[in-house]
């Protein structure tokens, strides 16, 4: 079964890089040649998504005018005979179609996928947060497509951290297992320090049924007083079942400052033009 929208949850303060994102919206910080967001996008196309949803707020309105034509800066490149820098503005333009949806209020990460709903309708879709960024020779929402391409339920991003760590994250409890595929029994968001019931931790890419929407609905708030993600998936877990995905390859951070800085660095090293 082949998807076709990704939902993008791009409504949060950035409050992690400020000053820097006083004005500038995170997702629009540059990983070397262009910005974390646009980084999304591609891995999404790349998972044979071509209608990305886009949640953002007032304020995030700099996300959308990257994707949209800008006539007077194509027209001075074309100008100037810039044919490269020409064909890297234009390509952000034609990756998808895309819909605009605004979060009024930052009510939490499920709140931000609910307002998602109209666009998406009784369609399954692939979600994707664009702290993340994929690297490896399979996009990881490709490898979550795949997956829900056989199981046809919900699939979830798994990777395993030290206990330690596993805090800051999702957890999920698994039960049976086919090779990296793991079907999930428990889900708990940052559990406290010594409870996890396991060491995979839930990351930033999705693949759910419309029926996360009612669920999301119908959630009281959660940790933080907000409307979580991972309650969501706890509510469809008592609906039926919910695989995840043990992925291959990496998801380097770009959601804290020493994460983006590690992460231009490490990238930068492998860029035919700015490697020494």
């Amino acid at each position: 079964m082949r998807i076709l929208h990704c939902v993008i949850p791009a409504a949060g303060l950035g409050t992690r890089f400020l000053p820097a994102t006083k004005v500038l919206p995170k997702e629009m910080l540059p990983v070397l040649d262009r910005p974390a967001i646009q980084w999304g996008v591609e891995e999404a196309v790349a998972a044979g998504a071509q209608k990305m949803v886009v949640v953002i707020n007032a304020g995030k309105e700099m996300i959308q005018a990257h994707f949209t034509p800008q006539p007077q800066l194509e027209a001075v490149l074309e100008a100037r005979g810039k044919t490269e820098e020409l064909r890297s503005v234009r390509a952000s333009d034609h990756l998808a179609s895309f819909d605009w949806v605004h979060q009024d209020e930052p009510h939490g990460l499920g709140h931000a996928v609910l307002c998602a709903a109209e666009v998406v309708g009784d369609n399954p879709f692939l979600c994707l947060l664009p702290d993340d960024l994929s690297v490896g020779a399979t996009p990881v929402l490709r490898q979550l497509h795949e997956a829900f391409g056989q199981l046809h339920t919900p699939i979830l991003a798994l990777k395993r951290v030290p206990k330690e760590q596993i805090s800051r994250y999702g957890c999920a409890t698994v039960a049976e297992t086919r090779g990296r595929w793991h079907r999930v029994t428990r889900v708990v968001e940052k559990p406290g320090a010594g409870k996890a019931e396991s060491d995979l931790a839930i990351m930033g890419r999705y693949v759910f049924p419309s029926s996360i929407f009612p669920a999301l609905q119908r959630l009281k708030p959660g940790v933080g007083g907000e409307i979580q993600l991972t309650d969501g998936i706890a509510a469809l877990l008592a609906e039926g079942e919910v695989w995840g995905v043990e992925f291959e390859g990496e998801l380097l951070d770009v959601g804290t400052p020493l994460g983006w800085l590690e992460t231009n660095l490490r990238l930068a090293a492998k860029h035919p033009k700015l490697m020494v």
